[in-house]
């Protein structure tokens, strides 16, 4: 195995890429009680578009076929139910779906490798029929329209539509009452044996183990797989421009609820450095421009404009990256305002240093905590690792960052006319 120390934080991550393809990350927590494991796979609800191995056409499938997969995976043939099962064992288990990546996973303090025997199961045996394709159907439907009500759902998904043409990250991750209704048990199994190859597929555990020993565990409870090629995944192109700079959609809310989106769409030929350096900026950005200790949010709250802190975001993936920044207002417009005169005062009368140091050391020691919590850990190594980024990175890069660069990404990023408002409001 492969070990990648990181002196900061006084941690190493052993990692193997096994002769099936499937990668295993372990990060030894000597001590901690707690264990957690997760795997997970490189496909989420944008891949929707793509050419399986080995074929020459293109396979485009309806949309929230990943997220159906996640749920159908826990049903067994002999008509248990995985989730059940290993919540009898007492060990807290889920699973979910991204943009770009699904993941099951398991916390534990006993019947570790119990829990691992039923997880690494029901991962590698689908069942899929008809009739129990039709019934999860009726069980997402309700999740769909359940969330078609929920206000913070809907001002992030309008705030993404009001933001790109094209990308399917503008999709909701469940689909459509009328995308599910496409779906059957044949789709279900092309994409599982498409994107479900252990060769698309990373382990992540965090926890008092022997890394050889571990690994070896592993490899006893997988099936024999032969190597694959590449899955070939098709996105539309995105122009650059925003959509509108506006929406607002009327919902039972106590109090408007907004989100400013900034488009951004990312350089696929940015290196893994200038990667990490440009998400780390803009979590130092945000909270320069309106984190819970600066000049604009004190000001906003002083005068009753906003209620609590808003959060402050920066999602990125293979095709898109965008700024979210969502929060409650009795007007969400004026903080709308504010903001833009905010930015364009950073722009023009530059950020103080001082506050870029104490930022910058509060992100580096968010960072240094997520290293406390094993769910954290094995998270964060599974999400980066299918980003092309190994976590150590962040905590090496961040050094690397000053003021002179950080203006330089205000001027790229913040750009009036790739803002958006989205405002649900009664």
């Amino acid at each position: 195995m492969q070990i990648i120390e990181n002196l900061k934080v006084k941690e190493k991550l052993y990692i193997e890429k096994l002769a099936n393809g499937l990668t295993v990350m372990i990060i030894p927590k000597p001590g901690m009680k707690k264990k957690y494991m997760i795997w997970g796979t490189n496909y989420g609800s944008n891949d929707n578009k793509f050419i399986v191995p080995g074929e020459q056409e293109v396979t485009e499938v309806p949309n929230g076929v990943a997220h159906f997969l996640e749920h159908k995976l826990f049903e067994q043939a002999d008509g248990t139910n995985s989730l059940d099962t290993l919540t009898a064992l007492g060990v807290n288990a889920n699973a979910y779906t991204t943009n770009e990546h699904t993941a099951y996973l398991f916390e534990c303090t006993d019947n570790f490798y119990e829990a691992m025997d039923e997880l690494m199961d029901y991962v590698q045996h689908p069942y899929f029929t008809d009739e129990n394709v039709e019934k999860e159907k009726g069980i997402i439907g309700q999740e769909i329209r359940m969330y078609d009500d929920y206000p913070d759902w809907r001002v992030y998904l309008n705030t993404l539509n009001a933001m790109y043409y094209e990308n399917p990250i503008k999709i909701d991750i469940t689909g459509t009452i009328e995308t599910i209704s496409k779906i059957d048990k044949d789709i279900l199994y092309k994409c599982y044996n498409t994107f479900y190859h252990p060769s698309n597929m990373a382990i992540a555990i965090a926890g008092d183990f022997k890394p050889e020993e571990l690994l070896e565990e592993v490899k006893k409870r997988l099936i024999p797989n032969k190597p694959c090629g590449e899955i070939k995944r098709i996105y539309p192109d995105e122009p650059e421009e925003i959509v509108k700079p506006e929406v607002v959609q009327k919902l039972e809310v106590s109090n408007p609820i907004y989100t400013i989106g900034i488009k951004n769409i990312r350089n696929e030929k940015q290196s893994k450095s200038e990667l990490v350096k440009k998400v780390l900026s803009m979590e130092i950005l945000l909270n320069i421009i309106y984190g819970r200790s600066s000049k604009l949010y004190q000001e906003l709250y002083k005068d009753g404009i906003i209620y609590g802190e808003p959060s402050l975001d920066y999602e990125f993936g293979k095709n898109y990256a965008h700024v979210l920044i969502t929060g409650m207002s009795s007007n969400p417009r004026e903080v709308y305002k504010a903001f833009k005169e905010r930015v364009e005062e950073l722009k023009n009368n530059g950020i103080d240093k001082n506050d870029f140091e104490r930022l910058k050391k509060m992100i580096y020691g968010s960072y240094i905590k997520e290293y406390n919590d094993v769910q954290d850990i094995a998270r964060m190594f599974l999400s980066d690792y299918f980003k092309g980024i190994c976590s150590f990175d962040y905590l090496e890069e961040i050094e690397g960052i000053n003021v002179e660069y950080l203006t330089q990404v205000l001027k790229d990023v913040f750009k009036e006319d790739k803002m958006v408002l989205s405002i649900v409001e009664n």
